[in-house]
């Protein structure tokens, strides 16, 4: 009996801990002003126009169009995801998280696979394929390196967040 008691009120103070500290929903307003935050949103943007210019064609007939599609839109999601993650400062509720290392080996692979994506993109489109999609296939090109470069800056500026944090 006693040591239900006691993991009932490990529990109840658990809880207790967990209501009060999510009661209160931070929000940083500072972080679009930010360089990194600013990117994060530049990503978004463009990204949302590199997966919308592909997805408005007939995309599904080449391979190419579909892993670029693949790209844009499973980094899109998970830049929205962190994003939200950091305005509402949900990073600091969960410190068991290496947040530094997640966010360098988020935007560095989303780097080097929108890299891939954008070259494959640019190197399919031709008016051979499909003259009617054509432009939409050249400006989701542009795009994706707009995208790339991007998320190279968010890659350099993990980097030195990471890097700081390992040298404490």
């Amino acid at each position: 009996r006693p040591r239900s008691h006691t993991v009932t009120t490990t529990s109840s103070s658990f809880t207790a801990n967990l209501s009060a500290s999510s009661s209160t929903l931070s929000y940083d307003r500072e972080f679009l002003r930010t360089l990194p935050g600013l990117l994060m949103v530049a990503e978004i943007v463009l990204g949302l126009l590199v997966w919308t210019l592909i997805a408005g064609t007939e995309y599904f007939l080449y391979p190419a169009f579909g892993w670029v599609m693949f790209v844009a839109v499973f980094y899109w999601v998970l830049t929205v995801f962190f994003l939200i993650i950091y305005m509402t400062m949900t990073y600091t509720r969960i410190p068991q998280v290496p947040w530094t290392a997640v966010g360098l080996v988020f935007n560095g692979s989303a780097f080097i696979l929108y890299f891939i994506a954008a070259v494959v993109d640019a190197s399919s489109v031709t008016k051979e394929l499909d003259s009617h999609n054509y432009n939409s296939w050249a400006a989701s090109s542009f795009f994706a390196f707009m995208v790339t470069s991007c998320y190279a800056g968010n890659t350099y500026f993990s980097f030195i967040s990471w890097r700081s944090r390992t040298l404490q």
